[in-house]
């Protein structure tokens, strides 16, 4: 292993982050970037992951700026394992790779979706965003078609009325991938969320179908709970106040 490399992953283990992070960046300094993305090849993908998950949109880093596709995608399939995992942190992560460069952000997305894991990052990434990818996938915009404070019981019939929606648009040939866009991707190049399912939609339709199933099985589940809920709720029995509960 190389001195770099052995070097900066006892930094990690230390805790010390920036410092791992700094020693690896000195090589891009001294040798130039393929020097840097060389030596990225024999880090250990949870080491790579450590440094992007401290240096994320917030925060600049050369590492997050030369990592290769492939690089990004074995090391953010980690993210499950290590840390503490919410969507809005690990779309920080990953907008602050894949986006950062809108004329390659298909790259990453293409090696993503094809790597062990991939589906289910991103499935992950858009976990607070269920109602809006649903809308998208059913009818080609993001505002899902009910009133935000109707209830728990408006809601949930609402999406169970999306799954039955998605039921027929994933069983009926090539739906998703032959359907035109209702909106241009500028409408939404946002660098986050909203351009990524674009993306995966028009660019990756057997990718976005593979995701929407992985995301019509957690919404099935969510939905269960809801409805566990309600009727609780009508029972008289406890069963929380809120929503977020059943999530």
């Amino acid at each position: 292993m190389h001195p770099v490399v052995l070097k900066s992953s006892q930094l990690i283990l230390s805790g010390d982050i920036v410092g791992a992070e700094r020693t690896l960046v000195a090589v891009a300094d001294q040798h130039g970037d393929h020097a840097l993305v060389s030596l990225m090849d024999d880090l250990p993908p949870k080491d790579l992951l450590a440094i992007m998950r401290e240096f994320d949109s917030s925060k600049e880093s050369i590492v997050n700026m030369l990592v290769t596709p492939e690089q990004f995608a074995h090391s953010i399939v980690l993210e499950r394992q290590y840390g503490e995992r919410t969507s809005e942190r690990l779309r920080a992560m990953m907008n602050a790779v894949i986006h950062r460069d809108e004329n390659t952000v298909g790259e990453y997305l293409d090696v993503l979706v094809n790597t062990e894991g991939g589906i289910n990052t991103l499935a992950d990434y858009f976990e607070d965003r269920y109602d809006e990818v649903l809308s998208f996938a059913t009818s080609g915009r993001f505002a899902p078609e009910y009133e935000q404070d109707a209830g728990i019981q408006v809601h949930t019939t609402w999406l169970m009325e999306k799954l039955e929606e998605l039921d027929e648009s994933l069983g009926f040939g090539n739906h998703i991938e032959d359907s035109r866009p209702l909106l241009q991707r500028a409408e939404v190049a946002d660098g986050d969320w909203m351009e990524t399912a674009w993306l995966l939609r028009y660019e990756f339709p057997d990718a976005f179908e593979e995701l929407m199933g992985v995301l019509r099985a957690r919404v099935a589940k969510h939905v269960e709970a809801l409805n566990a809920m309600l009727l609780a709720a009508e029972a008289g029995e406890p069963s929380g106040d809120e929503e977020e509960s059943a999530i």
